[in-house]
């Protein structure tokens, strides 16, 4: 097979991303934006209904196809229905971008004084929540031959210091237990773990005038902030044919911040 610049295209195919609809200029609005642009069909999915409806106004005004869904992703009947809300509106699920999380609005007490309704709090939406979407997608994927699962981790998993950083931690062990177990489907599984991003979010829990910018400046090897723009060609990669040998992998863009052999 010769590669051509069309594996990167994602004509025909049909994605999901969760937590696409949230504060304005978020890592999912970036994703939805992109997959739309290489060609899929993309479910907005997020718990702000308003917001999915929103960004899925922008893709359809910019001659993309594009549905929105409100979803929590902690419940299991409501990622069904996410699932099933997808297949009506486009015949089927190829892509499932599992970028929901709780970040801003997590607990940043330390293990020894947190609550564990805050624990299972950031577990039920950044871990069960993967697992969910990823169960309420498989059926479809595995009645069109195959499909791309992309788990959303955090450079701050690496080490993990804190709860979110716990949560992140265990999705990446999701993310190989997934790819292991669904991989002789066609199904890839993999994980992207941004680093220090100037999404709206991002800016809100650390400000330009934080401490830890000038740790990353110290740390990156590159810029130690980036756009959302800039993580979306690694999620092209990882959905589209360009990308179909690559699974169980957890990505780093981050400007060189956590650096793994």
């Amino acid at each position: 097979m010769t590669f051509t610049l069309d594996q990167f295209r994602l004509d025909g195919k049909v994605a999901i991303v969760t937590g696409a609809g949230g504060r304005g200029n978020s890592i999912g609005r970036a994703y939805a934006l992109g997959l739309a642009e290489a060609g899929a069909a993309v479910v907005v999915a997020d718990l702000n209904g308003e917001g999915a409806q929103a960004v899925a106004e922008e893709i359809t005004a910019a001659g993309g196809k594009a549905a929105a869904v409100q979803v929590d992703v902690s419940d299991e009947a409501s990622t069904l229905a996410m699932g099933a809300a997808a297949i009506e509106a486009f015949g089927g699920i190829d892509i499932l971008v599992n970028n929901a999380a709780l970040m801003v609005d997590i607990s940043y007490d330390n293990c020894e004084t947190i609550s564990l309704d805050a624990w299972n709090k950031a577990f039920s939406v950044n871990l069960n929540g993967a697992l969910l979407c990823a169960r309420a997608v498989l059926p479809s994927m595995r009645e069109r031959g195959g499909g791309r699962i992309i788990n959303q981790t955090s450079g701050g998993a690496f080490p993990a210091i804190g709860l979110y950083g716990i949560s992140k931690l265990a999705l990446v062990g999701l993310t190989t237990t997934l790819a292991k177990q669904f991989g002789k489907d066609g199904i890839t599984c993999n994980a992207i773990a941004p680093g220090n991003v100037k999404s709206d979010a991002g800016k809100l829990l650390v400000p330009d005038d934080s401490p830890f910018i000038k740790f990353l400046e110290m740390s990156c090897a590159l810029r130690p902030r980036g756009e959302p723009d800039e993580l979306v060609g690694t999620l092209l990669l990882l959905c589209s044919e360009a990308g179909q040998w690559i699974s169980g992998q957890t990505i780093h863009v981050d400007g060189g911040w956590v650096m793994r052999p």
